[in-house]
C-alpha cells in the first residue's frame, strides 16, 4: 500500500517532471553528445559523464523535496508570549488550526495546515516548501538548471556540427526546433527562479516574507525610517543556517543535520 509520502509521486505535474528529466537526458547523451563527439571518444565519454552526473543529483535532489516534510507546528508547540514582544516578532494565531504558530509559520490551503517557514506550495512536487525540504528544493532547481544549460550547449554544438543533415529531412528540422525550444524556456526559468532563490536565501527570506516585506519598506519609508528583514544576519550567517556549517555539504540535498525544530529563529541585531 503506498504510503503517504509515496502519495506525492501520485501527481501528473510530478511525474510530468521525472518524465522531462529521462527525455532531457536521453537526447543530451545518446543523441546531441552521440552525433557532436561521440560516446565513443573520450571528450564525449566525459561530457556524457559530466551531464549524467547533474541529471542524477536532480533526480535525487527532486526526490528528496518531494518526500522531505517541510515541518508542521508540533502539538507540544507554546508561544513565548515575553519573548515575542520583547524582539519584534509578533506572535500570531492560525483560525484555521485553532492554535498559535511559530513565527515564519503559516497555513496552507493545500496542506490543511500550518507549515514552518513557509515558503510557498510547489504543485510540482506536490509539497510544500518549508523549513525542513526548501535545502532540498533549492538545490534541486540548481542541478536542474545547471543540467538543462548543459543539454542547451550539446544541442548548440551539435545542431551547429550537423546542420548538413537537415536538408530534405523536414522531421529531423522540426525536431530540432522543438527541442530547442523546449530546451531554451526550460533554461531561462530555472536560471530566473534560480536567481530569485539566491536572493531569498542571501537575505534569508522566504517568498512569502519578501511578499509582506514590500510592503513593510513602503511604509517604513512613508514614515521616514529605514526598513531591515528581521531575519537577515548578514549573507555568511544566512547562507550557513540554510544550507548547513559545512561547506562541502552545501550540494548534498540530504545533508540537514543542523536543522533544528523550526519554531525559533535567531533574529538581527543592530
Amino acid at each position: 500500500m503506498v504510503g503517504r509520502k509515496g502519495r506525492r509521486f501520485l501527481s501528473l505535474p510530478v511525474v510530468a517532471v521525472i518524465a522531462l528529466m529521462g527525455f532531457v537526458h536521453y537526447f543530451t547523451v545518446y543523441v546531441f553528445i552521440e552525433d557532436w563527439l561521440s560516446l565513443g571518444s573520450s571528450a564525449g565519454f566525459y561530457n556524457a559523464l559530466v551531464f549524467s552526473f547533474l541529471a542524477l543529483m536532480s533526480l535525487a535532489s527532486f526526490f528528496a523535496a518531494v518526500l522531505v516534510d517541510p515541518g508542521h507546528v508540533p502539538a507540544s508547540f507554546v508561544p513565548d508570549t515575553e519573548g515575542s514582544q520583547g524582539n519584534g516578532v509578533r506572535l500570531k494565531y492560525c483560525d484555521r488550526c485553532c492554535s498559535y504558530k511559530p513565527p515564519r509559520s503559516h497555513h496552507c490551503r493545500v496542506c490543511r495546515m500550518c507549515v514552518l517557514k513557509m515558503d510557498h506550495h510547489c504543485l510540482w512536487i506536490n509539497n510544500c516548501v518549508g523549513y525542513a525540504n526548501y535545502k532540498p528544493f533549492v538545490i534541486f532547481v540548481l542541478y536542474a538548471s545547471s543540467s538543462s544549460i548543459y543539454s542547451m550547449v550539446m544541442f548548440v554544438c551539435s545542431t551547429l556540427q550537423n546542420d548538413h543533415k537537415f536538408i530534405g529531412r523536414a522531421s529531423l528540422e522540426y525536431f530540432h526546433v522543438a527541442y530547442g525550444s523546449i530546451i531554451i524556456i526550460l533554461s531561462m526559468l530555472l536560471g530566473t527562479l534560480l536567481g530569485w532563490h539566491i536572493y531569498l536565501l542571501s537575505r534569508n527570506m522566504t517568498t512569502i516574507e519578501y511578499r509582506e516585506g514590500v510592503r513593510a519598506m513602503w511604509l517604513a519609508r512613508k514614515s521616514g525610517q529605514s526598513y531591515h528583514h528581521l531575519f537577515d544576519r548578514g549573507m555568511h550567517k544566512n547562507l550557513t543556517s540554510i544550507l548547513g556549517p559545512n561547506v562541502l555539504k552545501w550540494f548534498c540535498p540530504l545533508a540537514l543535520g543542523h536543522l533544528r525544530d523550526g519554531t525559533q529563529f535567531p533574529i538581527y541585531q543592530e
